[in-house]
């Protein structure tokens, strides 16, 4: 009988012992589901803070013959001015024609833009259209070799500093990277100068040209930052979302990515 009871309390002893060790389990994986799902929902949150974004989206860079060189001019949000420049000999790979209209006929580099940026500039010619504004692409993708001569040519008239104010040096030129494009309209005589910005299809690109993933990369009030002066035909494609950003705050593509962080 002794011996009944002891096996029974024994029994009894262990069940409890095992229904302790489950609940404590238990416990631990609902809090490790819990920690998980908080974790899942911070990085949720984090995601949808527009000025968090992707880190490969800045610049990459290193030295190279004491010139900061950026090692991702691949990047979409890519930015290239006086302090950072692209690779020697840099050419993206998905140069197209967008099939916009042109202020010149000739098939030359000066056509082409980086496959995202020539849809995007298509859905914003179309838009302008649409409100009764025709928009004409005047100076796109350029070469290394063919803003060198640019530049030259700036220089030869004034100097080399003040040629820098308003022309990207060779290797600092956005229009290197395939995403801009420099347009003008026919009330303008296609002409690039600040005078576009009074016309009726300027206003119209200054105040929708962001709903196309497009900004004016150097804005009247901004010329300090960006070391450029005022050209409201320089078009830069930076992707919807930036743009937007961009827009609405009133800041320059450098001032972008000061605010910005990474994931």
């Amino acid at each position: 009988m002794k011996q009944r009871r002891m096996t029974l309390l024994v029994t009894t002893l262990i069940l409890l012992l095992s229904a302790c060790q489950e609940t404590q389990e238990n416990q631990q994986t609902d809090h490790s589901a819990k920690e998980e799902n908080t974790n899942s929902e911070n990085k949720e949150e984090d995601n949808d803070d527009p000025w968090v974004i992707e880190e490969e989206r800045f610049n990459e860079t290193e030295t190279v013959e004491g010139v900061e060189t950026i090692q991702n001019p691949d990047n979409v949000q890519v930015l290239v001015n006086h302090d950072y420049a692209l690779p020697e000999g840099y050419e993206p790979d998905d140069l197209v024609i967008p099939d916009v209209a042109f202020s010149f006929d000739e098939d030359v580099e000066k056509r082409y833009l980086r496959e995202p940026a020539a849809d995007a500039l298509e859905d914003l010619f179309d838009a302008a259209a649409d409100d009764g504004h025709d928009l004409f692409a005047v100076s796109g993708f350029r070469s290394y070799e063919r803003q060198d001569a640019v530049f030259a040519n700036a220089a030869a008239e004034t100097s080399e500093e003040e040629a820098s104010e308003t022309v990207a040096t060779p290797g600092n030129s956005e229009h290197q990277t395939g995403l801009a494009m420099d347009i003008s309209s026919e009330s303008n005589d296609f002409e690039l100068n600040t005078s576009f910005a009074e016309t009726e299809e300027g206003a119209w690109v200054a105040e929708h040209a962001h709903e196309h993933g497009f900004i004016i990369r150097y804005p009247e009030d901004g010329e300090e930052i960006t070391d450029i002066s005022y050209e409201p035909w320089h078009l830069r494609y930076v992707g919807e979302e930036a743009a937007e950003l961009i827009y609405e705050n009133d800041i320059t593509l450098e001032e972008f990515f000061e605010h910005a962080g990474k994931i």
